[in-house]
Parts: structure tokens; sequence; C-alpha cells
């Protein structure tokens, strides 16, 4: 995780090694007989303590707002800690402006931290709606497809009939997406990437639904939606809204960036389970040939 946070790394090491030299060319240095050692353990261990957080927050989270905000805090006060403590070390005029403002960073990298908890907190909350929805499933206690952990084509079957017995008359819809050339992906980048990308998008598609909606993963890179309460327009609704936030994703392999694109289609959840299933997926073949046409017409 911290090879996709390297500059990150590397500014905030070079930022510690321009605080160095300034000191040591602006500055006179204080004959050890002067040196507070309780403030240089004080203030070094604070930039030591910040700078080891700085290094467990970007190994253990993706890049994103919550991310730069508390990484990007906590740098400033480890930079700013560490200026503090190069005072102890060299005399510094009282004119100068620039070590107030190096040790300013201190209370500004807090405020960064603070912003940073407070997306964090709301990311907490989407992330309890996000198990929410899988609530569903894991109270029935069913099979969950291995590499997505969501569940499989016969769980799905079997809610379908479950909506049609027991909702009779409800408006309830089904939606099939599917990834846009997800062979070309196992391909090009391993089929341990495919794998990674399922997953993403799995985890993309829960955070857009509906706590009572069911997401399924029903074959291949294909997934399935069964949407209670909704109507096959409101169901197109959210899959194109599921389509463009997919198509924002920003997935990176080794060798590089992943893009990602659905197709869908979706109909109303009344007619068989498997003969609804089977037209929805002659419609996304359909699609497949169309674009697969015009790519070569191009």
């Amino acid at each position: 995780m911290l090879q996709l946070h390297r500059y990150t790394l590397i500014a905030s090491g070079l930022a510690l090694l321009l605080c160095v030299g300034l000191y040591a060319t602006l500055g006179i240095a204080k004959p050890f007989t002067v040196w507070k050692w309780t403030d240089i353990i004080s203030e070094g261990g604070t930039a030591v303590m910040a700078g080891i957080w700085v290094l467990f927050t970007l190994s253990s989270r993706p890049g994103g707002l919550v991310t730069r905000l508390l990484a990007g805090g906590l740098a400033m006060i480890m930079i700013g800690s560490f200026a503090d403590c190069l005072d102890e070390f060299f005399a510094i005029s009282k004119t100068a402006r620039w070590d107030h403002w190096l040790e300013a960073l201190v209370p500004l990298g807090m405020l960064c931290v603070t912003c940073g908890m407070y997306y964090w907190r709301h990311e907490q909350f989407r992330l309890n709606e996000h198990l929410q929805k899988r609530e569903r499933l894991f109270r029935e206690h069913r099979a969950f497809d291995r590499i997505t952990q969501l569940a499989n084509a016969d769980y799905l079957r079997r809610q379908i009939r479950h909506e049609q017995t027991h909702r009779p008359g409800q408006p309830c819809a089904l939606v099939l997406l599917d990834i846009d050339g997800f062979h070309l992906i196992n391909r090009e980048f391993g089929q341990r990437e495919g794998d990674r990308v399922l997953q993403a998008v799995g985890h993309m598609l829960l955070l857009n639904l509906r706590n009572d909606d069911l997401l399924c993963r029903y074959a291949g890179d294909r997934f399935a939606l069964l949407m209670p309460d909704a109507t096959a327009a409101q169901a197109d609704a959210l899959a194109w809204h599921l389509v463009a936030m997919v198509g924002q994703m920003r997935h990176h392999a080794k060798d590089g960036r992943v893009p990602i694109s659905l197709r869908h289609a979706c109909a109303d959840a009344s007619a068989p389970p498997d003969a609804l299933l089977a037209h929805l997926s002659r419609e996304l073949a359909l699609q497949a040939q169309a674009k697969a046409a015009g790519t070569a017409a191009a």
C-alpha cells in the first residue's frame, strides 16, 4: 500500500531534509552544554510519533480525501515538531519569520487531522450502510461467492420466487450488469487482477444501493440486482447511476490503470426467474454485439 503513496513519502522526507538545511545554514549551532534534553525528547518524540502515524495511515488506506487530510495533517505536525526540536540545536535570529512559520505547521496539521477525522466519520457511516446491505444475505446463512462474497445465482432465483410468492402485485425489478471487455482485462493484467476488479466493482455497487436491494454475482463478470418496491423505470435510473459511478473508478494494477465500464439491462421481476434472467442476458449480449459492430465500423 505504501507504494501507492511514494510521492507523499518522498515529499515528507525532502521537507525534513530542507528543515535541517535551513537551520544548519541560517542558524548558529548551540553548544552541547545548553541543550535542553527535556524539550529535545518531547518535541523530537512528537515528530517521531507523528511520522510513525503517517506510515500507519498510508500503509492501511487507499488514496482519497480522508487519507490526504489525515496523512497531510500528521506530516505537518511531524515537520513542525521537528523544526521546534531543531531550535534546541541551532540559535535562530529573532527577526527570522520562517522559523515561526515552520512551528505554526503543528496547529495547522491538527486542523487538517480534525477535518480528516470528520470525513472519516462519514466514511464509517457509509461502510455501516454497506454492511447493512449485506445483512439480508448474512441472515440467511447462504453460500457466498468465493471472490466477491456476494450471493450466487441460485440464491438470486430463490429470492425472485420469494418476492413473487409473498408480495404478489407489488413492484419489483431485476437488473443485470455486465463488465465490458472483462476477458481483455484477464488477458492483459492476469486472472488475479481480474478477481480484484470483480471485488472493486462489487464494493462500488453495494455502496450505491438502497438498503433493501439485493446484489448477487450472477455469473462470470455479471452482477444481478434485485430491487423490491421498484418499477423497471426506477431500476433503469438507478442502473445508469451505478454505471456512471463504476465508470469514475480509478482502479490501478501493477502495470497501469485498468479501465472499467458496465452495460446493463433491466425488467420487471414478474416472469419466472430462469426466463427473466435469460431475457436480460440476451439483451446484454445484443448490446455487446452492437458495441463490437460499432467499434469495427469506426
